[in-house]
């Protein structure tokens, strides 16, 4: 995960080695752990957001999708959403019988499997429902990821709960998912309610012709230092990150030129150090050629 640390630090300590690090305009944002930011993150990512404002090229060096052959001109933004439902309680036996209605799970179900029809066919887009809370009573705690229901059998549920997160590859494509969603949670089975809050989360990268071209840059770096072209990576094959704080500040905006490996979030992640070598000369090469083209 630090690899690209280094691959940065190594680049420009080869552009200092050679005499034209003095002449170039860079600065380096290393900031803390993005897996646990703090909040709000317009303050925990204010480092990132005042460079970006300054600068016209943003390069970021986690890994991409761990392959050395790819580099990300476009990442998907990662935010949040919890959705609370009502049910009216009763017997079970009464369930589905006018001024009673389905309860909230039955209505929690629904809801869900509309968000599935409704948005699936977008590409790109991702909603994943990753936890589910329902019965009579239930509890939740967001800072443990963690809740407890109660409820019987013979109970028609009164109260549900599911949070997710969504991911989409433009705030345009975010916010038709939101308003989808929105729709979807105000058209109430009768005698029940629901209500849907969405957090910001991540911002998207798009893939725009200015990080296309950052790409086509980068990728001649590579082919003429004799390690092969470089091709945009699959959104769907690497998650959120820092870079996406740029979006809409710089001109170009490229991510993954970090250490390759496997494995990553798990126990069984690996560097490939071999790699190294050539990474660090590649990106030595992009911001040399960046600053005198």
């Amino acid at each position: 995960m630090k690899g690209g640390n280094f691959i940065m630090i190594q680049a420009l300590r080869a552009l200092n080695e050679v005499g034209v690090l003095q002449d170039t305009d860079i600065t380096v944002v290393i900031t803390g752990d993005e897996e646990l930011s703090g909040d709000p993150l317009s303050l925990s990512k204010k480092a990132i957001t005042n460079a970006a404002e300054y600068a016209d090229i943003a390069i970021g060096f986690e890994d991409g999708d761990g392959n050395a052959a790819t580099a990300n001109i476009s990442r998907r933004g990662a935010s949040g959403w919890t959705l609370m439902v009502k049910g009216t309680p009763a017997h079970s036996s009464q369930v589905f019988r006018e001024g009673i209605g389905p309860g909230a799970i039955y209505e929690t179900a629904r809801i869900l499997l509309l968000f599935l029809e409704n948005l699936q066919q977008e590409e790109n887009l991702t909603f994943n429902p990753g936890r589910i809370i329902g019965g009579t009573d239930i509890t939740h705690n967001l800072e443990s990821s963690s809740g407890t229901a109660f409820g019987k059998d013979n109970v028609v549920a009164e109260n549900a709960l599911v949070t997710g997160d969504l991911r989409a590859m433009s705030l345009e494509q975010l916010e038709r998912a939101r308003t989808t969603m929105r729709e979807i949670v105000a058209a109430n089975f009768p005698h029940t309610s629901a209500e849907i809050l969405f957090d910001d989360g991540y911002p998207p990268l798009a893939p725009t012709d200015g990080n296309r071209e950052l790409l086509q840059v980068y990728s001649q770096a590579s082919a003429d230092l004799g390690f092969g072209t470089v091709a945009p990576v699959n959104p769907r094959l690497a998650g959120a990150a820092d870079v996406s704080f740029t979006s809409g500040l710089v001109d170009m905006a490229i991510d993954g030129l970090g250490l390759s490996g496997t494995g990553g979030h798990t126990v069984d992640e690996v560097a490939r150090m071999s790699a190294f070598p050539s990474q660090s000369k590649r990106a030595a090469l992009l911001l040399y050629r960046l600053q005198n083209n």
